[in-house]
């Protein structure tokens, strides 16, 4: 705008003063031209970062490849992904158009994102022509596919000595202070590259690998649902979207070091999340994906992980709180949607859950789920966890 600006002044200072000024007419029209282009960029500003949120899912491209976001996703190279509110709203379908709709009475959370509505429609094209390889199975656990339970919650013990009394457990304190003022859960995913069926159809090709190293397609995603609904009730969050799983052994030693640091950078954190999704396939070669109807939409059932100190698993002094955690979450989850959860998971892991109190690895779906279903689920387990902290956070 400064640059027409400047040849509209620079024509019409040609001219003596009263002399006829053949230009002068063409100038005022581009002047006018200029103004309206303008106007019309600030009204369609909101939409254009929508469109390129969308762009970014359907051509693999990271929106900072456009330059529409000041600093990247990341506000870093890509591969160095430790991001908050930014990068949930860009791949969530528009950068601030997505979080001012999450921010609105109307927010639907029962909605299909639009980023995923355009996969589901490139995914009907360009897998026309698979063919059926074998069967995608669909099973909603329920309480008896625990070892034991007690009202709407249930587990799963596979410890050798470790007994669990989920009445005792839950009526136990659990040392957890808030401050919504600063970054309070850190999110992020040692299994980065895993991802979901597109489509829902009762069958998958074994020519096509749902694993991707694009955060729209793949477990990153679900964890900025968890993100969004969380920043919605006013919690800070930090979603690392570093990809760990280039090689699979390994990734967790390497996702340890980003706790870590994030931990040490971050002294507020009180909340760690390590996102995940499973995989179950039979020996018949079917896939199962865990799967109920929340509020009229198929959501991908969630299982929580929470480890303990047992036989050759040692250094894991904060297990009991975290098993304390995992309760109160999975009982909130029950209670906001009933058949969410799948029996909470009890074994002889760490898994990194000895790095911080209140840590847990959450398994949201499986390979057999479709991404619009794990979204869903991520929505409806963050703003499960945000009704959790908000008992927790500091009364200003």
């Amino acid at each position: 705008m400064q640059e027409f600006s400047a040849k509209i002044h620079e024509t019409q200072a040609g001219h003596p003063a009263g002399a006829p000024q053949p230009n002068a007419r063409r100038s005022r029209l581009l002047a006018a031209a200029c103004i309206a282009v303008a106007a019309l960029t600030l009204c369609a500003s909101q939409r254009l970062l929508q469109t390129a949120a969308l762009l970014s899912a359907r051509f693999d491209a990271p929106l900072w490849v456009s330059g529409l976001l000041p600093g990247g996703i990341n506000n870093a190279a890509p591969a160095a992904a430790v991001t908050q509110s930014t990068a949930v709203a860009a791949r969530a379908g528009g950068a601030a158009g997505g979080a001012a709709t999450a921010l609105t009475k109307d927010f639907d959370i029962t909605a299909t994102p639009a980023d995923i509505r355009v996969l589901m429609e490139e995914a009907a094209t360009e897998f026309a022509k698979q063919s059926r390889d074998g069967d995608i199975i669909s099973k909603t656990y329920t309480k008896k596919d625990g070892t034991q339970s007690y009202g709407s919650i249930a587990v799963r013990n596979t410890t050798a000595t470790r007994k669990v009394d989920i009445q005792k457990t839950l009526a136990e304190k659990i040392n957890l202070k808030i401050d919504k003022s600063k970054p309070a859960v850190l999110l992020f995913h040692t299994h980065t590259t895993e991802g979901y069926e597109i489509l829902d159809r009762p069958w998958y090709a074994a020519n096509w690998s749902s694993r991707t190293e694009n955060g729209a397609k793949s477990i990153v995603r679900v964890g900025d649902a968890v993100a969004q609904m969380l920043e919605r009730a006013g919690f800070q969050v930090i979603h690392d979207t570093t990809i760990y799983d280039k090689q699979y052994g390994g990734a967790y030693d390497r996702s340890r070091v980003m706790v870590r640091r994030v931990l040490k950078e971050n002294p507020s954190i009180r909340v760690t999340l390590d996102i995940h999704r499973d995989a179950i396939h039979q020996n018949d070669g079917g896939h199962v994906k865990p799967v109920n109807t929340i509020n009229g939409k198929k959501a991908a059932q969630v299982m929580i992980i929470t480890g303990t100190q047992e036989g050759s698993i040692t250094d894991f002094p904060n297990w009991e709180q975290n098993l304390r955690f995992a309760l109160q979450l999975q009982k909130r989850a029950e209670s906001s949607y009933p058949g969410l959860m799948r029996p909470l998971f009890f074994c002889a892991r760490k898994y990194n859950m000895n790095e911080t109190p209140c840590s847990l690895l959450l398994e949201f779906g499986s390979d057999a789920n479709t991404l619009d279903e794990a979204v869903y689920s991520g929505r409806l387990i963050g703003d499960s966890l945000a009704k959790l902290l908000e008992g927790y956070a500091a009364k200003t």
